[in-house]
Order: C-alpha cells, then sequence, then structure tokens
C-alpha cells in the first residue's frame, strides 16, 4: 500500500452534519481538510436536507474522496427524532455513493474504540485523540472532530472490510 487513499468520514445531523477529510499512505495518516454543513433549525425538513446535500457535494467536489465512512444512527428513546435523523443520514451515504465511492458504516462504539480506546468515549477525549493522531487537524465543532474520527477509523478497518468483501 505505497500509494494515497483520500477517506471522507461523516458525522450525519439535521443542524449539522461534520465530514472530516484525511489522507492515509501506507502507516502514515495525513489531515486533509474538515469542517461542518449547517443546516437552518427553522426550515422544513425537505430544505435541511438539500442544505445537507448540497453542502457534501460541494465537498466532494472539492476534494475528490476515494472512500467514505459515515457513522450508524443509534436507536434512542425519540423515535421521531431517530426517524429524522435517518433522513440526514440517507443523505451522507447517498451523496458518497451517487460520487461512485464505497461507503463504510461503523456504530458510535466502533469509533469511539478505534480512536480512544473505550467505546463510551466522550467528547472531549474524542477532540483530544483526534489531535494527537492527526497534530495538524482543525475542526470548528465536535461534528467535525467526530467525522475526522469516523475516517481514521475508517482507516484502521478497511483492509478487513475488503478481505472480507472478497471472501462473501
Amino acid at each position: 500500500m505505497n500509494h494515497t487513499i483520500r477517506i471522507i468520514g461523516i458525522d450525519p445531523g439535521l443542524r449539522r452534519t461534520g465530514w472530516g477529510i484525511v489522507d492515509s499512505r501506507g502507516n502514515q495518516l495525513s489531515f486533509v481538510a474538515s469542517g461542518t454543513v449547517k443546516a437552518q433549525l427553522d426550515g422544513e425538513l425537505a430544505h435541511r436536507l438539500v442544505t445537507l446535500h448540497q453542502g457534501l457535494t460541494a465537498v466532494m467536489a472539492q476534494y475528490s474522496p476515494d472512500e467514505a465512512a459515515v457513522e450508524q444512527t443509534f436507536v434512542n428513546k425519540d423515535a421521531g427524532a431517530t426517524l429524522k435523523l435517518g433522513h440526514a443520514r440517507g443523505i451522507a451515504l447517498l451523496v458518497p455513493a451517487l460520487a461512485g465511492l464505497s461507503v463504510a458504516e461503523y456504530s458510535p462504539n466502533a469509533v469511539k474504540k478505534t480512536i480512544v480506546g473505550a467505546g463510551h468515549a466522550d467528547k472531549e477525549q474524542i477532540r483530544m485523540m483526534v489531535k494527537v493522531l492527526l497534530p495538524k487537524a482543525e475542526f470548528d465543532t465536535d461534528d467535525a472532530a467526530d467525522a475526522l474520527g469516523i475516517a481514521i477509523c475508517h482507516v484502521h478497518h478497511r483492509v478487513s472490510l475488503a478481505r472480507m468483501m472478497r471472501t462473501a
């Protein structure tokens, strides 16, 4: 693995969808960019989804990632909120898929365990470890830091996933 693979991590949300891009070359990991697509809180759901789609599409066009990783939705007590988050997650899966990328999915606990070593780490621990792993990383929100964590998680698991897909 001597060629560079560019990976986008996406942390879906209806208000804020974080994205983070890293380059992986062998054992080297480098920060490329990160940010947050923010949707208006008072808009209709459909218009918020359009904002998320346009924002992620622009990021994809600007940085041309090779692979994508999206955080899975956890089920919470409010079924309506879970369903709405599922819409945002659908956009997060659709945009890279439309660009022809393979899209991996990781549970929040898998991301936390990969980044921090514990499946129940808090936001501050994620931010700190992302900075340790990517010293040049800059992020404007916890969502962008989480997205970088998702991208890093994918770097660590992508070879295993590829092997599993070939044997299936």
